[in-house]
């Protein structure tokens, strides 16, 4: 694997450094592709709403090799009130054996959060329960403003060659001590791959292909992969470690997209 994909970086202005492809547990990964990305350089784990097995037991096998200084786990909460915040929290930790998180993700964000959200959760950050505060959501205008409140330090956000307004209404609004960018749905839910709208003169893209793409990107510090197969994950790993992009592979990116999307061209 080259550099690109094993490196670590600084993750927004936080503290954590993460390697640039973060792994979801949306698709229920069995816990050995997990492990074999995160030896590969994959250090992001994103134990969202679903908690599965694969994940979990990833989680309790790389800790139990005593790296869990490596990890930066991110677990995601959809309330809009403080109650039963921690409660939920703390069964997410009791459930992978952990004593904290390293962000608490609230998630689907649509308005600012009320401050009694924001302070119950700061006062978890004071517990030691949770290091870092971030957000998700398609409301992308509403980051920037976000972004202002010094307690957020991640955001979750869509980005991918089909849809890429983040480049107009979110990426250029960000202050420069800015939250760390995560990427989710970089290949479009795979329509980006499979699409029937792409034509036939045109090379389809990889999986790898929308995660490069997303990457590419000055503003993205982690993309997002989900596979349920082994072999998908190393095709993945694979791929993102040729590194970024080339001028000429964004603009096909960007034709692809485009296609996927409806745009006229």
């Amino acid at each position: 694997m080259t550099a690109w994909l094993e490196e670590r970086v600084r993750l927004g202005k936080s503290d954590l450094r993460v390697g640039r492809l973060g792994l979801g547990a949306s698709y229920f990964a069995p816990a050995e592709s997990l492990e074999e990305a995160f030896e590969a350089g994959c250090n992001y784990f994103y134990w969202g709403a679903l908690r599965n097995g694969g994940m979990t037991k990833a989680i309790k096998n790389i800790c139990g090799r005593g790296k869990r200084d490596k990890l930066v786990i991110t677990i995601q909460d959809f309330r809009r009130t403080p109650k039963g915040l921690e409660k939920s929290l703390m069964r997410g930790l009791k459930k992978a054996k952990l004593d904290y998180a390293d962000v608490l993700l609230l998630g689907w964000v649509k308005k600012l959060p009320k401050p009694a959200l924001l302070d119950a959760a700061e006062d978890l950050k004071k517990q030691g329960l949770v290091r870092c505060l971030g957000a998700s959501g398609h409301n992308r205008p509403l980051f920037p403003t976000l972004a202002k409140d010094p307690r957020f330090d991640v955001f979750h956000v869509r980005y991918s060659a089909a849809h890429r307004g983040g480049e107009m209404d979110l990426f250029p609004h960000l202050p420069e001590n800015r939250p760390g960018i995560v990427s989710f749905t970089a290949t479009r839910r795979m329509s980006l791959v499979k699409s029937r709208r792409i034509p036939e003169k045109e090379k389809r893209p990889t999986a790898g292909d929308c995660y490069r793409f997303a990457l590419s990107h000055p503003s993205v510090d982690v993309v997002i992969t989900a596979p349920s197969k082994i072999m998908q994950m190393r095709e993945n790993l694979a791929e993102v470690s040729k590194g970024p992009m080339t001028d000429e592979e964004k603009a096909w990116m960007r034709r692809i997209g485009d296609y996927v999307h409806g745009r006229k061209l």
